[in-house]
């Protein structure tokens, strides 16, 4: 074991890269060791914040494996790891972009939401309240309307045709509209 380590520490940047390409996890680890600290100052400065850098570079650790199959040892093993600090740092900076280009809105739909849930809150108050001044025979086939309740169900739960259902939210929704109107001259 000792040997290998040692053999892994003598082996140059190119050819750990290139035995890393290769599925070699030894030479992968012992790769790293040699530029985490490297590749996270550059993600440092590229960032500007350290947990940010933090991030990025476990992303392009994590990503290196795959990342390797495609280096050939044309490059310097530093520069290649550069060209791909430097991409994941601008591919991070695009989806943030993209994200908040994509966030930018859903405040104002959100106020808009919660205005218009207001708005409603607002009026079911004020027809629960405005449904206790109707007769009782009214507020009852109205209930059961605003409930989702058929004219024709509401009939036979209240004992009378559908005819007089029809005409019971006819005559609701004038003395609601007539209420509504008081309220709004006073």
């Amino acid at each position: 074991m000792r040997h290998t380590l040692v053999m892994l520490m003598s082996t140059s940047d190119n050819n750990l890269a290139l035995a890393a390409a290769g599925g070699d996890a030894a030479a992968f680890s012992a790769l790293l060791e040699r530029h985490y600290d490297r590749l996270f100052r550059l993600c440092f400065r590229l960032t500007g914040a350290q947990a940010e850098a933090e991030d990025l570079t476990q992303d392009i650790c994590a990503a290196l494996p795959a990342k390797l199959q495609h280096y050939r040892g044309e490059a310097a093993i530093t520069t290649w790891l550069y060209r791909v600090a430097v991409n994941a740092a601008h591919d991070r900076r695009r989806r943030q972009a993209s994200h908040q280009k994509a966030a930018t809105g859903w405040g104002d739909w959100e106020i808009n939401r919660q205005a218009a849930n207001a708005e409603a809150a607002e009026a079911v108050d004020w027809l629960t309240q405005a449904m206790r001044a109707l007769p009782a025979d009214l507020r009852d086939t109205l209930a059961l309307v605003l409930d989702d309740v058929t004219h024709r169900e509401a009939g036979e739960i209240l004992g009378v045709s559908e005819g007089t259902i029809s005409w019971r939210i006819s005559e609701a929704k004038k003395q609601l509209a007539q209420m509504r109107q008081t309220e709004e001259t006073q």
